[in-house]
């Protein structure tokens, strides 16, 4: 499904990734931990092509991505990103903010958008806010509503970028619910995150990435409970819990 190869981006002078290799598979979940600024974020927004790279590969269902490609709006289409802040657009209600993406950039009619929009909405437990505007939705409700606006697309993935990060603690819950509902129907997903809990639960495999390059991969067992590499021992120590 998701093929990275050998991808390396640099900053001026700054390298952020630096010859990065992935490999997804179809209905496969695979978490990415790692510092900040370990280039977490940006080897997401590369293989969305939101960002472009320096060298190497990425294609997604066989489809090189480059963000100066012609086909790099068709390919985004078909890979969500959900990002740590919500992004919706504020003067819209849950509803058109989710049926946004199908009308403008799938050409659907209005009324076809509309009822796929209330049930992915419905799919994420907000069928109660449809005619809500984001300001009158709790952090968590807003992120459910991202996470339905990407579901609307039909895509054949989804990226989340820390999508737990910007929530207050008692809200991340209910965000990572319905990841896990996705993920077990078979959503192939690539997830940047901090809550090894989730991780350990339900990816296939975990990557850790430090200074723009993938020091460990491997089961969510390993990585995370008995780590080869003294690095990834060390970021589990002393940034977060281990499980």
């Amino acid at each position: 499904m998701i093929s990275v190869r050998k991808i390396s981006k640099s900053y001026g002078e700054h390298r952020v990734l630096d010859h990065v290799s992935l490999e997804v598979e179809k209905g496969e979940v695979v978490c990415i931990i790692g510092p900040s600024g370990s280039g977490k974020s940006t080897l997401l927004r590369c293989i969305n092509g939101l960002e472009s790279y320096d060298e190497g590969e990425v294609t997604i269902d066989g489809e090189a991505v480059h963000r100066e490609r012609d086909s790099i709006h068709a390919i985004r289409g078909e890979v969500g990103m959900v990002f740590q802040r919500f992004n919706l657009f504020p003067h819209r209600t849950a509803l058109e903010n989710v049926m946004e993406g199908p009308v403008y950039v799938k050409g659907e009619s209005r009324s076809k958008a509309k009822d796929e929009a209330a049930a992915v909405l419905a799919k994420v437990g907000l069928a109660q806010k449809l005619d809500a505007y984001p300001a009158k939705l709790s952090g968590g409700q807003q992120q459910r509503v991202a996470i339905a606006r990407a579901l609307a697309m039909q895509p054949k993935a989804i990226l989340f970028d820390e999508p737990t990060s910007a929530l207050d603690p008692e809200l991340v819950g209910e965000v990572l619910k319905v990841m896990l509902d996705l993920a077990r129907e078979g959503m192939t997903m690539v997830v940047v995150t901090h809550e090894m809990a989730f991780a350990a639960e339900v990816a296939r495999r975990v990557l850790f990435l430090d200074d723009g390059r993938v020091v460990e991969e491997g089961p969510p067992q390993q990585v995370l409970s008995v780590p080869k590499h003294e690095r990834t021992r060390d970021f589990l120590q002393r940034v977060l819990k281990p499980v």
